[in-house]
């Protein structure tokens, strides 16, 4: 009889600092890609709405004290938690923004795998439209790091509105480096001649019914690409697939940003099938529930 004992899976617990984040699809696909790789993981949602800077501070404290490997930051942290920090990566850095802070020896060291993540999904999308220009609907975290990844990817012009116009001029100028980067006063402005958009808001996430672009200026000479994943199919997405326009919905980037992130927090690579059919399972699971209601 053999003295070995079983050897115990390695565990990991990471999270999500956010609100609202009821409908996350992180903790699955987190804790699926996690199963496939024969170790545990449990991804806690960590909902807190008005947190301010003490507050935010606090919790990440706990994040340290709990033994978490790391959490994800979105909305409306992703700027707020930067100056909490005690490393920032260079991408995050850049950015100005952080989704992903791993907790290393006693320290919090920001990352941004937005940037990263919507920079693999929207490749093929912009490869034909490097020379024209592209519209980004929202100056926040995800605003600037899409900003960022569009800039990377060679985007000759990339016009930002945000509701707050100080906001969009102060990302135009921290990007002003890359070239092609302007602040504009309107929605009209950033889609005149436009090849592409993004809309970087949470406007059109569930509750939310409302899109950030009026209909009448999507056409089928667009590609229209959306953060958002709850709904998939958002109400701008709907709009611009029925006047003709390409789309993408948030899948790609939500499964990409959430593959990097768990690298991150783990040191294994994770299956991207994996996360996606976790992703798939949740948006399924969220659309039975809506036609049910």
């Amino acid at each position: 009889m053999s003295d070995r004992q079983p050897s115990t899976p390695q565990r990991f617990l990471t999270g999500l600092i956010g609100a609202p984040i009821a409908r996350s699809a992180s903790p699955a696909m987190h804790e699926r890609a996690a199963e496939a790789l024969g170790v545990r993981c449990h991804y806690q949602l960590i909902e807190v709405a008005g947190a301010d800077r003490e507050a935010l501070r606090s919790l990440l404290d706990g994040v340290k004290r709990l033994g978490f490997a790391g959490v994800n930051v979105t909305f409306p942290y992703k700027e707020a938690v930067v100056d909490l920090l005690d490393e920032m990566s260079p991408s995050a850095t850049r950015v100005g923004a952080v989704n992903t802070v791993v907790v290393r020896d006693n320290r919090l060291t920001g990352h941004n795998t937005d940037t990263t993540g919507f920079a693999r999904a929207a490749r093929d999308l912009v490869s034909d439209c490097k020379t024209g220009t592209v519209a980004v609907i929202g100056a926040g975290g995800v605003g600037k790091a899409i900003a960022v990844a569009l800039a990377e990817l060679g985007i000759a012009e990339i016009r930002i509105f945000d509701t707050d116009p100080v906001k969009a001029r102060q990302l135009a100028a921290r990007l002003q480096a890359n070239g092609g980067i302007v602040a504009v006063d309107s929605i009209q402005d950033a889609l005149r001649g436009a090849a592409g958009l993004v809309n970087a808001t949470p406007v059109g996430m569930l509750p939310s019914l409302d899109s950030p672009v009026p209909d009448l200026l999507l056409h089928d000479g667009l590609w229209v690409a959306d953060a958002v994943y709850s709904p998939l199919w958002t109400p701008l997405l709907t709009a611009a697939k029925a006047r003709g326009a390409r789309v993408m919905t948030g899948r790609e980037l939500a499964i990409f940003q959430a593959a990097e992130a768990f690298e991150l927090f783990t040191g294994l690579t994770p299956s991207l099938i994996e996360m996606g059919n976790a992703f798939d399972g949740v948006i399924a699971t969220a659309g039975s529930a809506s036609h049910a209601a």
